[in-house]
């Protein structure tokens, strides 16, 4: 208990009925259930918690006092040449890690990644459909390094839910995926295989509880699929990431990512795994606004403390041009040194878990991590998650989430909007792009309700 008697002696400590009082003086006719929000999932959100009695109930990751978190960068950039730039760039100013997106051959990735080296700085993929061959040609450049670290980020699934379909059958690209995937971890010990990623479910406007429940659900395929290939369950649970979002909403965002691990936890100890989660949260996309695009500073700021405080292991903060194009060096400079600041000026990671204890947030991960499991039960009695996505079940969620949520409050947009216009710049050209139908497979194609990603503030932004 807190010796209180240094803060002023003659002044007894106020209880929750002394606070009730006042408010009920304060709102008059009004309800004290006035006072009282919920997510657009429906789990309410009180005006005042007392402390919570169950800090350790949420798993936190290891701790590191050094590098508290992975600062993640990405290049898009269709030009592996400027896309080899712009990493170095990155690691030289600070960043621990990069993602090469949209380039599945060697000789790009080979251009995209000359002088980085992979032993060092962990390289990751996001190729969608071509994910085993983005592997294969990111295996050539690795040069079969026991110690290279590598993130193959495959992930069929979250490109078969965000298209709606699939070139062949969305089975067999779990198969050739998960074949490939035993076959480099027996060079690569520190190799990550998968990608389980809910952010989809959250970019086309789902709610936190669903994010988390798809993010599970799609692990749970992967970890199957991995040791119908051969790999122990184990191994399987220990060579998948989450991928998660990272929003403006900053409670939100550290709650669900607690409450992801919890879920996660659960999943892998019923299998026998015992495996802790590994979370890489990247900013969402559907917050940035193209009115205004300053704002997205703030923005993409509260989302990297949300998603640092939440105890991720890779943060990858877009740029707050995002929603406009490729970010310049500039834009690519602010976001790395966000987190540089976050981290190292702010000191956000010098506490394994700060958000242990606090009544709200320990209610919120407990509410959040309870919905997603009732969630993933739905999904995983429809059949699985492919099932889900092809019967509309996680589409209805994500329908009822944006139903719920309204027209939402956006500064810079559909608030206090500019009075002056303040031009940014972008990068000139397209983000690289993969074409499907270079990886298709033997087979009709799989079909599904897509999950279409949407911009929050795009209907009301005011367009020259």
């Amino acid at each position: 208990m807190a010796d209180t008697t240094l803060l002023d002696p003659g002044i007894p400590p106020a209880g929750e009925d002394a606070w009730r009082a006042l408010v009920a003086k304060t709102l008059g006719d009004k309800p004290f259930e006035s006072l009282v929000k919920s997510t657009v999932e429906g789990l309410e959100i009180a005006p005042l918690y007392a402390a919570s009695e169950r800090p350790a109930a949420f798993p936190a990751r290891p701790f590191d006092g050094e590098r508290p978190w992975d600062i993640r960068v990405l290049s898009a950039h269709a030009d592996p040449a400027r896309a080899n730039a712009e990493l170095l760039a990155d690691l030289e100013g600070g960043a621990a890690s990069v993602i090469v997106k949209g380039h599945a051959s060697a000789e790009a990735l080979g251009r995209a990644l000359k002088d980085v080296i992979v032993e060092l700085a962990p390289v990751g993929l996001d190729a969608g459909f071509l994910g085993p061959k983005a592997a294969d040609a990111l295996h050539a450049v690795a040069k079969s390094s026991p110690g290279a670290k590598l993130n193959l980020n495959l992930d069929p699934l979250s490109a078969f839910a965000e298209t709606g379909k699939s070139p062949g059958p969305i089975e067999s690209h779990l198969v050739s995926a998960a074949t490939l995937g035993v076959r480099l971890a027996q060079t690569y010990p520190q190799a990550q295989l998968f990608l389980a990623s809910g952010r989809v479910a959250h970019e086309a406007g789902g709610g936190e509880a669903l994010e988390v429940a798809v993010a599970a659900a799609t692990a749970i395929a992967y970890a199957k699929a991995l040791v119908r290939a051969g790999m122990p369950v184990a191994d399987a649970f220990a060579r998948i990431t989450l991928g998660l979002a990272a929003d403006g909403d900053y409670f939100l965002t550290l709650a669900k990512l607690r409450a992801a691990r919890a879920v996660y936890a659960r999943i892998a100890t019923a299998s026998g795994a015992g495996a802790l989660a590994r979370i890489e949260a990247r900013t969402s996309r559907r917050m940035l606004t193209a009115q205004d695009p300053w704002t997205n500073m703030i923005r993409l700021t509260a989302a990297g403390f949300g998603a640092a405080a939440g105890g991720a292991d890779a943060v990858v903060l877009g740029s707050f041009t995002d929603a406009l194009g490729l970010p310049t060096a500039f834009g690519r400079r602010q976001s790395r040194n966000t987190q540089l600041v976050l981290m190292e000026e702010a000191g956000i990671g010098r506490v394994a878990d700060p958000a242990a204890g606090s009544g709200y947030v320990e209610s919120l991960t407990d509410q959040i991590a309870r919905a997603a499991w009732d969630r993933l039960q739905a999904i995983e009695a429809a059949g699985g998650i492919i099932k889900a996505l092809e019967n509309g079940l996680v589409a209805k969620d994500v329908e009822a989430a944006v139903a719920a949520r309204g027209e939402p409050k956006i500064l810079g947009v559909t608030a206090f909007p500019p009075t002056d216009p303040a031009p940014v710049e972008v990068e000139p050209g397209a983000a690289a792009a993969l074409d499907p139908e270079a990886a298709r497979l033997p087979g009709p194609d799989g079909k599904c309700v897509a999950l279409k990603p949407v911009r929050l503030s795009e209907k009301h932004e005011v367009t020259a």
